[in-house]
Parts: C-alpha cells; structure tokens; sequence
C-alpha cells in the first residue's frame, strides 16, 4: 500500500496530492459506500477498499 500512496504523491502537479489528503478522500469516499448501502455495518473493510481503488480511479492512479 506504501509503494501505491507514493503514487499518488508523484502525481502530476495537476492531481498531486498529499498521503493525508488522500486518506480524507478515502474515509470520505468509503462513508458514501456505506450510506448508499444503507448505514448496515459489518462491511468496514471492504467499503474501505473499493473507496481507495475508486479514488485512485479518480486521481489517475492504476
């Protein structure tokens, strides 16, 4: 996970941005997963990793 944060921090200049602005993304991203399945927990984790690969998506990073 290490190797793919530094990806993003070595964005172009345009979607760079830093290790903690991509974890608010992330927690945010993953707060709209669990709302949209309608506030039912037990599914933190992989609401928490479909939010990292859909930011990354959104900044560009594969």
């Amino acid at each position: 996970m290490l190797k793919k944060l530094k990806k993003v921090l070595s964005l172009d200049n345009e979607n760079r941005v830093s290790r903690e602005e991509f974890m608010q993304l992330v927690q945010k991203k993953a707060y709209e997963i669990y709302e949209k399945r309608g506030c039912q927990s037990g599914n933190g984790l992989e609401d928490w990793l479909n939010a990292e690969r859909l930011v990354k998506e959104d900044l560009g990073v594969k």
